[in-house]
């Protein structure tokens, strides 16, 4: 069994990554003995696009129907991400919503099993389980005033319809910097900031380590 988290950010040991490793942790300490393996895939590290529109994954009798024909380095990625038995996906928010990187990713990774019929019908190869990790400079408590909430929801009801309902966290109130001082960010309190990552941050991997212990049943 192999379950891999999509790390959408551009930060290798930030906020979004250190979580989704924690949520492989959670993975693997749900194990119980049977072998999971788990593998981190950076997607700032490959060089590819979004989409192209080229309807190859949906042209009938065509070599790629049902997946995608470009040729970049997601192809291999995506080949292998087919065959997994589960998949974590992780993003920072900037301006609103997920990564360009990973918006991309998942237009590669969706769009060919996403069948035009009258049910807009789903061939993915398997309905894995799957989970989501956002992370975000934003406050629990204005998602839902600022519009976060609907965003992610059809995120997410893309993910459902091809796949399985993910599992859900958020991380709030991001500590952005290593030192503020350096940066003009005066919009936010680097005290409030830094204390709140003291207590929240850990809570927050917690909830990740569940998050994976929970995502294979």
């Amino acid at each position: 069994m192999k379950v891999y988290a999509i790390n959408g950010s551009p930060r290798k040991s930030k906020n979004t990554a250190t979580l989704l490793q924690k949520s492989l942790d959670g993975v693997k300490e749900s194990a119980k003995g049977n072998e999971i393996e788990t593998e981190i895939i950076n997607l700032y590290d490959l060089n590819y696009t979004g989409c192209k529109s080229c309807f190859a994954c949906k042209k009938l009798g065509g070599a790629s129907y049902g997946k995608c024909a470009l040729k970049d380095d997601l192809q291999e990625v995506l080949e292998k991400v087919s065959e997994a038995n589960g998949i974590i996906f992780g993003s920072p928010i900037y301006f609103g919503t997920i990564t360009g990187q990973l918006q991309s990713f998942l237009e590669r990774l969706i769009f060919p099993y996403l069948v035009y019929d009258k049910n807009y019908s789903s061939i993915a190869p398997k309905k894995m389980p799957t989970a989501f990790i956002y992370t975000m400079n934003a406050p629990e408590e204005a998602m839902s005033q600022i519009g976060y909430l609907t965003t992610f929801n059809n995120i997410e009801s893309s993910i459902e319809h091809i796949f399985t309902k993910p599992l859900v966290m958020y991380s709030n109130s991001t500590y952005q910097f290593d030192d503020y001082s350096k940066y003009k960010a005066d919009a936010f309190s680097e005290e409030e900031r830094a204390e709140h990552r003291k207590v929240q941050f850990p809570l927050d991997c917690q909830k990740a380590f569940e998050l994976g212990a929970n995502l294979i049943k």
